[in-house]
């Protein structure tokens, strides 16, 4: 009998599967919705490459080739949680007196939407319980999202009044969706924004 006539032959330790399914696209969008799941469920520390990729049916070789170290499985995950925020400053090219209050609608509308609400959820709980986590989610609002705002604007200090409007608007859902601090926890989304809005114009509108 020739070798490997009754079966597939041994895989390699350390290399990825190549079973149908187990590689291409689909294959790295399962991992990356895995290891939101993961993250949200498990925490930081307690996740783990190979729990994501049982998690996404794959070998964990695979994860490794896409991503390589956990920690780049998450800097991926937050990428992706926070694509809908990579449109802020297309939301800031409007008529400036109204940026506050464009921008308070939109942030206020992605947490209170369940679908993109979760991920970011997890994001903001692994960030705060572990520093690796912390400074994946830091690095990646520092250089993809506040640079990206801070050049829509025209006032001094751009980059200044990004990080403070960011930090009003982070402390919002902090204790909204994660701490659920009442009575802003249960207050109507239009009530926030109607107080929300003059300050956000004040960081980013005023002279």
């Amino acid at each position: 009998m020739t070798p490997g006539a009754d079966g597939p032959p041994p895989r390699r330790r350390g290399r990825p599967s190549r079973t149908e399914g187990a590689t291409g696209p689909d294959a790295r969008t399962r991992i990356l919705e895995a290891a939101r799941t993961e993250f949200a469920g498990r925490g930081y520390d307690r996740t783990t490459v190979r729990g994501i990729a049982r998690a996404a049916g794959v070998d964990a070789a695979l994860v490794h080739h896409y991503f390589g170290t956990k920690d780049e499985v998450f800097a991926a995950a937050v990428e992706v949680s926070f694509e809908p925020a990579l449109l802020v400053p297309e939301i800031l090219g409007g008529p400036s007196q109204d940026m506050g209050e464009r921008l308070a609608r939109y942030f206020i509308g992605v947490w209170e939407n369940p679908v993109s609400r979760a991920p970011l959820l997890a994001i903001l709980r692994s960030a705060l319980t572990h520093e690796a986590a912390a400074k994946v989610l830091r690095g990646f609002v520092l250089r993809r999202l506040l640079e990206r705002i801070a050049a829509e604007l025209d006032v001094p200090d751009p980059a200044f009044r990004a990080e403070l409007a960011a930090s009003h608007m982070v402390g919002v859902a902090l204790m909204r969706y994660v701490i659920r601090a009442e009575p802003l926890a249960s207050a109507d989304p239009e009530k926030i924004i109607a107080m929300v809005a003059p300050t956000l114009q004040r960081y980013l509108g005023d002279t």
